[in-house]
């Protein structure tokens, strides 16, 4: 896997959302036009706080949406986490190129929200799992 760096930026989001939630952060990543924080497993209620009171602070003050993701070693269970809210029912993977790709599969309902405008969900799925797994390329069925 390639060594993540963070750079200043990435640092004081990371800081910032540490001491307002809690919650531990592995990793920060801005992505088409959100922040994404990768926290650590057991670490999403904390983040998010009751209600999503605390992430609905900090994009108050970051003036940016946020999303939480839990962490996961398993790529199989960091996709499940990234698409969590679409209720993913299973996520298999194939080959592409050098790495792997992923399908998710969720409920029909649910399955153009989960894609996102113009893929915007899809993009920053691909661009968490990039950083973290051999999984270069995400679709949703």
């Amino acid at each position: 896997m390639p060594e993540i760096t963070l750079d200043t930026e990435s640092l004081g989001y990371i800081r910032l959302f540490e001491e307002r939630t809690g919650a531990r952060v592995k990793d920060c990543l801005s992505a088409e036009d959100k922040l994404v924080f990768l926290v650590y497993p057991g670490e999403v209620h904390k983040a998010v706080g009751p209600g999503g009171v605390l992430v609905d602070r900090l994009k108050g003050m970051l003036k940016k949406e946020i999303q939480v993701v839990e962490w996961a070693d398993d790529p199989e269970t960091l996709v499940k986490n990234i698409f969590y809210w679409y209720s993913p029912k299973k996520v298999e993977f194939g080959p592409k190129g050098k790495g792997r790709h992923a399908t998710v599969t969720v409920d029909p309902a649910w399955k153009a929200r989960a894609i996102g405008k113009a893929g915007k969900n899809l993009k920053v799925a691909r661009s968490i799992l990039l950083r973290h797994t051999d999984v270069v390329s995400v679709s949703v069925a």
